[in-house]
């Protein structure tokens, strides 16, 4: 067994980044993937089930659910294999994160402060404007993928916005995507010159290592290693991530017997297309070696002054095929 825990387990995941410990290292990551556009300088995690009031929209259980200290609503998911309505299930999620900034403006997690006056007395609510309420925070849904999405182009990162169909403009930037399939991701370390490469090519491969690569040696690196030590779990994570192990080795087990049943079938259709093929070919090839063979008899009877009914009654041939020879 690994070292270090992986990743694309859901224990694995929620040891390396959903506990307080790991908050710092999940900073550092968003950071990493908003660099440039937002920066983070603390967060908090939320409750991760949605609590709707909606029957059909309970059991909504994020893998990460947290704010940022500037009011930043982030889903961060781990999922290890496809399944169907992948990406609308991304978009549901994000549109109920954007929703419940309404039904609850903020989560009890994040302290509402008082309005109070200079003389510390409460001061009555003010009139919100109808518009005002419906004032967003930026919520950033961020999706961690083993596994290849036919609905997004072959890539490891694709970012998507609302925006302008022509221009490409961002209409609202309050509603943001960020999809990573690892499959993708192919740089060896020693092309990996960003911070933001290594912290990905560490997820992807840490799993597979006994100790981290002298390349790795930051600070960063050096927490990543302690969270992620299968020797400092606790007796109830590691009771938890050894199941999820097994059941992250069946999942593969099951993938690649499915892979390889997919190409049997693709090659028996293949080989009976082609067999299908050969004969239908053979069957051309014959019907056209006797059609010429008729076409041989009948110009050497009409040579020979035979006349056309008898043409056609010893060949086959239609009148029209015989005058044009």
């Amino acid at each position: 067994m690994s070292r270090y825990v992986n990743p694309f387990t859901d224990i694995g995941f929620k040891i390396i980044f959903g506990q307080p410990a790991s908050k710092e290292l999940l900073i550092i990551l968003l950071n990493e993937l908003l660099a440039g556009e937002h920066h983070i300088e603390d967060l908090v995690f939320l409750d991760k089930e949605d609590r709707a009031d909606n029957i059909h929209d309970k059991g909504i259980i994020y893998d990460l659910y947290c704010r940022t200290d500037s009011g930043e609503f982030i889903i961060v998911e781990m999922q290890n294999r496809w399944h169907s309505h992948f990406l609308d299930r991304t978009l549901y999620y994000v549109c109920r994160a954007v929703s419940r900034q309404i039904e609850n403006p903020l989560p009890k997690h994040i302290p509402i402060p008082e309005n109070r006056d200079e003389n510390g007395m409460l001061v009555k609510e003010e009139f919100v404007p109808y518009g005002k309420r419906y004032q967003l925070s930026t919520v950033y849904g961020v999706f961690l993928m083993n596994f290849k999405e036919a609905g997004l182009e072959e890539k490891f990162r694709t970012d998507t916005v609302v925006s302008d169909k022509d221009s490409g403009a961002v209409v609202n930037p309050h509603f943001r995507q960020i999809y990573l399939q690892f499959p993708y991701f192919t740089k060896e370390l020693v092309d990996c010159n960003t911070l933001y490469d290594k912290l990905i090519y560490a997820l992807k491969n840490m799993s597979n290592w006994s100790r981290m690569p002298d390349a790795l040696k930051d600070q960063v690196f050096e927490h990543l290693a302690k969270l992620a030590a299968v020797a400092n779990l606790s007796e109830e994570n590691r009771i938890a991530y050894d199941k999820a192990v097994d059941r992250y080795s069946v999942s593969q087990i099951v993938e690649e017997d499915e892979r390889r049943a997919a190409e049997e079938r693709c090659r028996i259709a293949l080989e009976e297309g082609t067999r299908k093929g050969i004969e239908k070919g053979i069957k051309e090839g014959r019907k056209e070696g006797r059609k010429e063979e008729q076409y041989n008899i009948a110009r050497q009877m009409k040579n020979d002054g035979v006349p056309v009914n008898s043409i056609i009654k010893y060949t086959g041939l239609a009148i029209e095929e015989i005058e044009q020879l």
